[in-house]
Formats: structure tokens, sequence, C-alpha cells
């Protein structure tokens, strides 16, 4: 039986959305993204469909095209071939990075989704300044983030690291697992509810495919062993897929990420680091960087030993990583500005008023 579009993650988010559009469309939300063809699915079932010609000129940037999780409207095709998607739903959030390379421009991991299974194994894996990182962007993105931590029936003691993990993210769910032997993963499943839909993301070898596989009921992801010297893994996922969970929800599986740069607008401040700001508050200097000045609540608490001084290590690194990327985007900015005006001036040179 096809699941109707609530059961896709449909909300009144995307109805109004539809309500508005002049031209009628049938809406669809992507499984599976390429360059050339996508794999969709409707109310009526799963199809084939391609970006229109008009819609990918109109994209501001390849972030902008549609991609895993994103709701699109579709036009029928000619005779029995491909749908063509016409327009592309605002997203109600979106999980972002910095694309690999030096390109000032974002790639977008997973959109509309409502929770982030951020996964880690219980082994020398395990790094807190990386959760920091992941928990930065999945708040950025609007989601709400659950730690995973997996491979607890290869983990003498789990319990270090759970408070390890409560203490970077203490307002989140912290979820301790074993894919392999099925611990933990019923109170996992209840985290998902009907028509919700969860992202999976971690570095590789931390078990997300053995935990997608049992989250699905299925064989539907290539599981890998991780290397005896480092207790890393290769990546076995490929590519980013929606699927269906048994009994209600839906997953986007993602490749493990090697690196995760940050990518938000503004320079605003980490998230995830509210024990940092409420210390941070009561400094002298409403700009104080907490690198010596006076009256320094936030060094204060460190010497009091009320805050970690490789928590602020993390939250300093992160913010000098929101302001350098500010700054590219700054000057990308004024480049596009630029060139745009450039087309503008040729466009009238080459069409002057009579």
């Amino acid at each position: 039986m096809q699941p109707d579009l609530i059961g896709l993650g449909w909300t009144p988010f995307f109805a109004s959305q539809l309500a508005c559009l002049e031209d009628a469309v049938q809406p669809a939300r992507v499984v599976l993204a390429s360059a050339s063809r996508h794999h969709v699915q409707t109310a009526e079932g799963p199809r084939l469909a391609v970006v229109s010609g008009r819609l990918a000129h109109e994209a501001a940037d390849r972030a902008a095209l549609p991609t895993v999780g994103d709701w699109v409207g579709l036009r029928p095709g000619d005779g029995a071939g491909p749908a063509y998607i016409v327009h592309t739903f605002a997203r109600s959030t979106c999980l972002r990075r910095k694309a690999a390379g030096p390109t000032v421009e974002a790639q977008v991991l997973a959109a509309n989704i409502d929770k982030v299974f951020i996964v880690t194994s219980l082994n020398a894996d395990f790094n807190l300044r990386r959760l920091e990182r992941y928990i930065d962007a999945v708040l950025d993105s609007g989601a709400r983030p659950v730690l995973v931590l997996n491979k607890a029936d290869v983990c003498p003691d789990p319990e270090r690291y759970i408070d390890a993990a409560r203490d970077v993210a203490p307002t989140a769910r912290v979820a301790l697992v074993s894919a392999l032997s099925g611990a933990g993963l019923d109170a996992l499943r209840a985290e998902i509810g009907a028509g919700e839909t969860i992202a999976l993301v971690g570095s590789s070898g931390v078990g997300k495919s053995a935990l997608s596989n049992r989250l699905l009921g299925m064989e539907v992801q290539r599981e890998g062993a991780i290397r005896a010297s480092d207790e890393r893994g290769r990546h076995t996922t490929a590519h980013r897929e929606l699927f269906l969970i048994p009994g209600g929800g839906l997953l986007i599986d993602t490749p493990g990420i090697r690196e995760l740069g940050l990518w938000s607008a503004g320079g605003s401040a980490p998230a995830g680091f509210d024990d940092v700001e409420a210390h941070a508050a009561a400094c002298r200097f409403r700009d104080c960087a907490h690198d010596g000045e006076p009256g320094c609540a936030v060094l204060r608490a460190i010497k009091d030993g009320d805050l970690d001084p490789e928590r602020l290590g993390g939250y300093l690194k992160l913010a000098a990583e929101r302001r350098h990327l500010a700054g590219q985007q700054d000057v990308r900015a004024r480049i596009e500005e630029k060139r745009r005006w450039k087309q503008i001036s040729k466009q009238m040179r080459a069409n002057p008023k009579r």
C-alpha cells in the first residue's frame, strides 16, 4: 500500500505553499537525486522526474536545486517519459555544510528533516569536538539533534561516554544502542513519529549503514568493517537516499562525512553552547573575546572549575570558523553582484533603446 502525502512528511507548511501556486502541480518528495534524473515519491507511487530547464536556470546555486528530502511540484512529461520538476517548495529545515574544496558554496545534506541522529561509536572514534560541530550544524538547520552512541556491545564502560555526550549536549536526547545486537533500537524507533523525517549523519565506520538496515528491517545499505589500527571505517553508503520506515516515519541515510565544514549566515555565534553563553553574559565587556580580558566571566568559570577549558576551545574554534566563512560569503556576494551588473550592462549595449 502506497503512503499518502502525510505519510511522506507533507505538513500544513507545504500545503499552504501549494494553495498559493497559480498553476496546478502534483506534489512529490525527492527520494534520490542525480545530475540527470530524480527518483520521487507521490501519493500514487514512485516516479522518475527531471528538473525543468526554467527551474535549473533560475536556481541561484546548486544548493537551490531539488535534493533528497525536498518537496517538488511535478507536471506530466511526454508519453511514458519522466515527469518534469517545475517547482521546489520552500524548505522547512535544511542541513547544510560548506562544499569541499576552495569554492565558497553550500552543499545540502538533507532537506525538510525533523530530527538528525548524530551517530558515533564507543571507541577511539568518539570525539567531543566533532560532536560539537555536528550539533552546531544540526541546530543551525532547524532540526533537533539526537546523539546516538552505537556499538555499545563492545564497550565495557558506556556510562562515561554518555556523561561526556551530555556535557556537550545537555538538552539533546542521548541514545545508547547496538546495531549489531539490537539493544536500544526499540527506544530509538520511538523517537521517530509518524510522518517525521530522520537523517543519519556521522563519520565512516560508526555503523550508520547497519543502523539504517535495522531501523528499516531490511538490508538496504552495504555494511563494512573498521580498521583495527585506528578504528575508523571506509565509506559504504555512496549516496543520500530517503527510505520509508515500516510502521511510519522516513529515514535519510547519508555517506560518512570526513569533514563537516560549517555553513551558516551572518557569522553568528556557534549553536549548542548554552553553558559558555551563560557565563559570557556576565562578562564585563559585551564583545569579550574570552582571551585574557579583565572581568571575563568565562575565564573565571574555567578557573573555578565550572567550565571545561576544552569546551571553550571548541567554542572559540567554531566561532572563528563562522567569522571566516562570513567574510568569504561577503567577498563572494560582491563578486556575484559585480558580475550581475556587467551582464546587465552588456545586455543594454547589445539592445540600445531606439
